[in-house]
C-alpha cells in the first residue's frame, strides 16, 4: 500500500468485532504481510480509552484467533488500534472525524458496517462530511437489505456515494477453503469435469444444518427467517459456483458473469407445495425476543431447477436449519446409478465443521463372487494440524482480499439482486397456497415433510 489508509470499524463493540475482524486482523498481523498492515479505528458509544479497550479486545482475540497467541504479535497490531467515542447516529459528529482523521494523516480509507443495516444510510449520510471518504472501499455485512425493495434502496444509497467497485458485499462462506475449492475439485479434474452435467448427476444436495437455536439473536431472525438469512445470500452463492460454467479466468468479472447466468436461469416452482417445505423448532416462539405467534421458519429446503443446457431437468435440493441433530455444511453430487441395485457414486465437498472431499463407488466384493459392494475414500484436510495452520479462516481471508482490491470472491449487486427476487416470489407463492410452517423436534433432522417431498421423486437426503 503506498498510501496510509484507515480501516475503520462501525460497529467495534459488537460480537462480530469482537469475535471474528479482530481476530482476523491478528493473524494477518501475525502473517508478516507488511502491505496489510493499517491503522485501525474502532468507533463505538461506550465510554472506553483505546488502552482500555486494547485490553479488553486482547481476551477475543487470545481466545478466537487462529493463530497462536503471541503477545508480542498482538502488542504490534494493539499499536495501531484507536478507539474513538462516537454516536455514529448524529451527522453532525462526523466532522470532528473528519478533523481527527487529518490529525491522523489518513490518505485513504477501509469502512467495515458491523451494525445493522438499517444504520447504513445514516452512516453514509455522515460520511459526506468526510473529506475523501466517497474515494475509500466500503464493506457491508449481509443481509443486503430484508426484501428486493429493501434491498434496491439499499443499494441505491451505497452507490450514490461509493461507485459500485468500492463496495464489498462480504459473505462469509464465499471465504471458505472447500468452497474455493469447489472450483479446483471440478475443473482439474476430468473424472468430475466431464461428467459434471444432468446426464450423468442424478441430483446435487447443499446442505447447512445447525445444532444451535437463534440464541441471542431472536430479535433480528424473527423478521428474517432461514429463507432470508441463509438461502437468499450463502446457499445461492455456492449453487452458483457449484453449477456455472468454466470461467474464462479468476477475475472478477468472468467469475460474475458466469454465477450470474446460473441465478438467472433458476426458475420458480410450478407447484410449491411440491417444491419448499418451511419448518420452525418446538420451543423457538420462547426464545428472547421472539413474538409469541410467530410463524418465522427456522427450517427451509428447495427444490430447484435450472433451466439451461447442463442441468435442465436436474434437481438442486437445498436444505437450512435450526436446532438440528448436527452442524454440517456440505455439497454432495449424486452421480445416476450405472443399473439397477447398484448404489450411486456419490462426491461430498464437506465445508464445515470438517474440511474435506468424500468419494462412494463401487468394488467387487473380495473373493469368488460377483458382488458389488461400496468402497469410501475420505480426505480430511482439516484434520491436518500444518493444513489448519496455514488455511486463513473466511474473515481474515475475504479482509485480506478487501485490502487488497481483489474483488472476485465479494457478491455483485445483479446476484444479490437477482437472489432476493427469487426469494420473495417463492415465499409469496408459499403463503398464496396457504402452505404451514411445519414444527420439529430439536435434535431432529427437521421436519418430517421435508424428507416426503424429497423421496416423491426417488431421493433421499444424502448423510
Amino acid at each position: 500500500m503506498n498510501k496510509k489508509q484507515i480501516f475503520t470499524i462501525f460497529g467495534g463493540t459488537g460480537d462480530l468485532t469482537f469475535r471474528k475482524l479482530l481476530p482476523a486482523l491478528y493473524n494477518i498481523e501475525a502473517s508478516k504481510d507488511k502491505e496489510l498492515c493499517t491503522d485501525i479505528v474502532i468507533i463505538g458509544r461506550r465510554d472506553y480509552t483505546s488502552e482500555t479497550y486494547r485490553n479488553m479486545a486482547r481476551d477475543w482475540v487470545e481466545k478466537f484467533a487462529r493463530l497462536h497467541f503471541q503477545e508480542e504479535i498482538y502488542q504490534k497490531l494493539a499499536e495501531r488500534i484507536v478507539y474513538y467515542r462516537m454516536d455514529f447516529t448524529d451527522e453532525d459528529a462526523y466532522e470532528e472525524l473528519d478533523r481527527f482523521y487529518k490529525e491522523m494523516g489518513a490518505e485513504g480509507h477501509i469502512f467495515y458496517f458491523a451494525v445493522a443495516p438499517r444504520f447504513f444510510r445514516t452512516i453514509v449520510t455522515g460520511l459526506k462530511r468526510v473529506n475523501g471518504a466517497e474515494e475509500g472501499k466500503v464493506v457491508i455485512e449481509k443481509p443486503f437489505g430484508e426484501s428486493l425493495t429493501a434491498a434496491a434502496e439499499l443499494n441505491e444509497t451505497m452507490e450514490a456515494f461509493f461507485s459500485p467497485e468500492r463496495i464489498y458485499r462480504i459473505d462469509h462462506y464465499l471465504g471458505k477453503e472447500m468452497v474455493r475449492n469447489i472450483q479446483i475439485i471440478r475443473f482439474a479434474n476430468p473424472i468430475f469435469s466431464n461428467v459434471w452435467d444432468a446426464e450423468h448427476i442424478e441430483c446435487i444436495q447443499i446442505s447447512a444444518l445447525e445444532e444451535v437455536g437463534v440464541e441471542s439473536r431472536g430479535g433480528y431472525y424473527d423478521h428474517s427467517g432461514a429463507l432470508k438469512d441463509m438461502v437468499q445470500n450463502h446457499l445461492f452463492q455456492i449453487l452458483s459456483i457449484v453449477a456455472m460454467e468454466r470461467p474464462k479466468s479468476l477475475a472478477v468479472e468472468d467469475m460474475h458473469r458466469e454465477q450470474i447466468r446460473v441465478l438467472k436461469a433458476l426458475r420458480l416452482p410450478e407447484n410449491i407445495e411440491e417444491n419448499m417445505v418451511l419448518g420452525q423448532y418446538a420451543g423457538y416462539r420462547e426464545e428472547s425476543s421472539v413474538a409469541k405467534d410467530s410463524t418465522t421458519e427456522t427450517y427451509a429446503a428447495l427444490r430447484l431447477f435450472a433451466e439451461n443446457d447442463r442441468w435442465r431437468g436436474m434437481p438442486f435440493y437445498v436444505r437450512t436449519g435450526k436446532k438440528l441433530g448436527k452442524r454440517e455444511m456440505q455439497v454432495a453430487v449424486v452421480f445416476k446409478s450405472p443399473a439397477e441395485g447398484v448404489e450411486p457414486n456419490i462426491l461430498t465437498i464437506k465445508i464445515q465443521p470438517t474440511e474435506g472431499v468424500y468419494l462412494q463407488f463401487n468394488i467387487k466384493n473380495p473373493g469368488e463372487t460377483e458382488e458389488i459392494i461400496q468402497a469410501k475414500m475420505d480426505f480430511c484436510q482439516s484434520c491436518s494440524f500444518v493444513n489448519r495452520m496455514n488455511t486463513p479462516e473466511a474473515y481474515e481471508r475475504l479482509l485480506g482480499a478487501c485490502m487488497r482490491g481483489e474483488r472476485s470472491w465479494f457478491s455483485q449487486w445483479d446476484q444479490v439482486e437477482t437472489s432476493w427476487r427469487y426469494v420473495d416470489q417463492v415465499r409469496e407463492q408459499y403463503r398464496r397456497a396457504g402452505l404451514p410452517v411445519y414444527a420439529y423436534q430439536p435434535g431432529s433432522s427437521g421436519p418430517g415433510e421435508a424428507d416426503v417431498f424429497l423421496k416423491e421423486y426417488g431421493h433421499t437426503w444424502f448423510e
